[in-house]
C-alpha cells in the first residue's frame, strides 16, 4: 500500500520532523509500504538531502510559475531538486482557498513535466441523497485529467477525500461500503479516461479521519491502494500503530 504523511503546517521544527522521518524509515524497511512524506517546503530539502532509505518525498503543493520574477513561489522543478518525487495537488484546503479544478489541471501539468507523480485530490463537501455528488468527482477527475495525453493519464493518482468526512472520529468517518462503492466509481470515471486497461492500475487512495480504530477495515474492505493522511501523520507513536495495523 502507499501511506502519503500530509504534514500539513503541524511539524515546524526540524528536530520533530527527523524523529518522524526515522520512524517512517524504520516501518518503510519492511517492505510491506511505500511510505511517502509530505513536509512543509522548508524542511523537505533538509530531510531528503542525505536520505537512503526506502522513504520517499512529496511537496505538499507546486505553484503554477515556472522559473522567473515570483517572489515566494515554489515551482515543481525547485521540489524536484529538493528530492520530491510526487506532489500533492488539489487538496481540499486548497481548494477552499480559491483553487479550481482548471488550476488543478494545470499544476498537473508542471508537476508531470518536472517528473512529480501528481496526488490528486478529490471528494465532495456534502453527500445528497440522489448522489448528485458523483457528478463533482466525476468532474473534477475529468476536468484535471482533460489535457494529459493518455499515457499520462496512467501515472496520476488519486486520492479521494471528503469534506464531510475530515476532522471526525473514527466511528463517524466512512464506512468501509461506502468507501468500496467510491473507490470502484473513481475507477469507472478513470476507465472512461485512460487507455486499454490502464485504468486498472491506476492508484487510488483515501483520505479522511484515518485513525488507528478504523485503518484495518478500510484497507481491508474497500479495494484502495493506500491512504492519504494528516494530523495522525504527525505523532510518531500514532503513525507507527496506523501502519503496522496494516501489515
Amino acid at each position: 500500500m502507499l501511506i502519503v504523511a500530509n504534514w500539513k503546517a503541524y511539524v515546524e521544527e526540524l528536530s520533530k520532523a527527523r524523529v518522524l522521518l526515522t520512524v517512517s524509515k524504520r516501518l518503510a524497511r519492511s517492505g510491506t509500504h511505500q511510505i511517502v512524506l509530505a513536509p512543509p517546503s522548508p524542511l523537505l530539502g533538509a530531510l531528503a538531502v542525505k536520505n537512503t532509505s526506502p522513504v520517499m518525498f512529496a511537496a505538499q503543493d507546486i505553484s503554477l510559475a515556472t522559473a522567473g520574477a515570483h517572489t515566494g513561489e515554489a515551482t515543481a522543478a525547485a521540489f524536484t531538486a529538493a528530492g520530491a518525487t510526487y506532489t500533492i495537488v488539489g487538496h481540499s484546503e486548497r481548494r477552499s482557498n480559491g483553487e479550481t479544478d482548471v488550476t488543478v489541471s494545470q499544476k498537473i501539468v508542471r508537476a508531470l513535466a518536472q517528473g512529480l507523480t501528481p496526488i490528486l485530490c478529490v471528494g465532495e463537501r456534502e453527500r445528497d441523497g440522489e448522489g448528485r455528488y458523483l457528478s463533482t468527482i466525476r468532474e473534477q477527475i475529468t476536468t484535471a485529467l482533460s489535457p494529459l495525453l493518455p499515457k499520462e493519464r496512467g501515472d496520476i493518482v488519486v486520492a479521494y477525500e471528503p469534506l464531510w468526512a475530515i476532522g471526525k472520529t473514527a466511528e463517524a468517518a466512512i464506512s468501509a461500503p461506502d468507501l468500496a462503492e467510491m473507490a470502484l466509481y473513481i475507477r469507472k470515471v478513470l476507465s472512461e479516461l485512460l487507455p486499454g486497461k490502464t485504468a486498472t492500475r491506476s492508484v487510488v487512495l483515501y483520505g479522511g479521519s484515518v485513525e488507528p480504530e478504523n485503518i484495518r477495515a478500510l484497507a481491508g474492505g474497500s479495494g484502495i491502494d493506500g491512504f492519504l493522511i494528516g494530523h495522525a501523520s504527525t505523532d510518531p507513536r500514532v503513525f507507527a500503530v496506523l501502519v503496522k495495523n496494516i501489515s
